[in-house]
């Protein structure tokens, strides 16, 4: 199915519908901004994931598979 027919579909639905708690709730998910996940941590996680990133650029990280073998 095309994103189209997909439009269409659920326009239709919402023609239909006399549920005003239906109607406000599609709105609000597609008026609403779009939150970045990073936004949520805070800044001692957003340090910590800094760090790593800088440990990866110094080379000091073992690769999974790596890793892996101590497991098996």
């Amino acid at each position: 199915m095309g994103i189209q027919l997909e439009k269409r579909e659920v326009m239709d639905i919402l023609k239909g519908t006399n549920d005003l708690s239906i109607i406000l709730a599609v709105k609000k998910m597609l008026t609403q901004k779009k939150k970045d996940w990073w936004d949520d941590l805070t800044d001692e996680q957003k340090e910590e994931i800094k760090e790593g990133e800088r440990q990866i650029e110094r080379g000091e990280f073992v690769e999974y598979d790596e890793m892996m073998k101590k497991f098996r």
